[in-house]
């Protein structure tokens, strides 16, 4: 099975990596690695939204691939998922896309730019559709997130967030991933280890190395039962 990891930097699959055969390097900053009967390919995009887009776009549009998995850290408003666990996303939305109305946010769907369940989106959200019918995938936590540009560290903003969008955790890639690999019709999944809770910037009570290592032992499990 031909395989892409995107992430969107290489620290967040150092443990994972080191669980590959290397094979290569290849073109648009993909590495060529084996774990198995598995071709694994590792996309590093770059931090955001509009670096993941494009670059997920042409490695989707490049290469043929079997699955897709998107491997990084994430923060959480749900403070029953602690930092160092690992959990499923499986939909997204973006808080930040629309217009300021005063002093009200107006989203895309409320603007009339876009419908509530015009594809990929659902109810508002986008939903992953195409989840990997994967063992390790169903007994992790199926959460809900949101992917920004800003991620929040303070308290209006989180408190707005949250009443309007509830999400469980952010990211600043998530969505985009999740949106190319829909339109290529290639299942996929977003798996993230949260690396703290989502309050005012507090580096002290992050978990950056548990949740780091979490998640390259889940998506080398992930591999294995593929």
């Amino acid at each position: 099975m031909r395989i892409l990891v995107v992430a969107a930097t290489s620290a967040e699959v150092v443990p994972f990596v080191a669980g590959l055969r290397f094979d290569s390097e290849g073109e648009l900053r993909v590495s060529r690695y084996t774990r198995g009967a598995h071709r694994v390919d590792v996309l590093t995009a770059g931090v955001g939204m509009v670096a993941t887009a494009a670059w997920c776009s042409r490695a989707l549009a490049t290469e043929g691939y079997d699955m897709a998995l998107n491997l990084g850290v994430c923060g959480s408003f749900d403070r029953t998922l602690v930092p160092g666990s690992v959990v499923h996303v499986v939909s997204e939305s973006l808080p930040e896309l629309g217009a300021e109305d005063a002093g009200a946010f107006l989203t895309v769907q409320e603007l009339k730019l876009l419908g509530d369940d015009d594809f990929p989106f659902q109810g508002g959200r986008m939903m992953n559709v195409a989840s990997p019918p994967n063992p390790v995938l169903l007994r992790l936590p199926s959460v809900d997130g949101i992917t920004v540009n800003t991620v929040h560290g303070n308290e209006q903003s989180i408190a707005a967030v949250i009443a309007r969008f509830r999400p469980q955790v952010e990211s600043m890639e998530g969505a985009a991933f999740m949106y190319a690999c829909l339109i290529h019709g290639l299942p996929c999944a977003e798996v993230r280890a949260v690396s703290n809770v989502v309050e005012k910037r507090n580096r002290r009570a992050w978990k950056m190395a548990d949740a780091i290592r979490n998640l390259g032992e889940t998506g080398l499990e992930i591999l294995d039962h593929t």
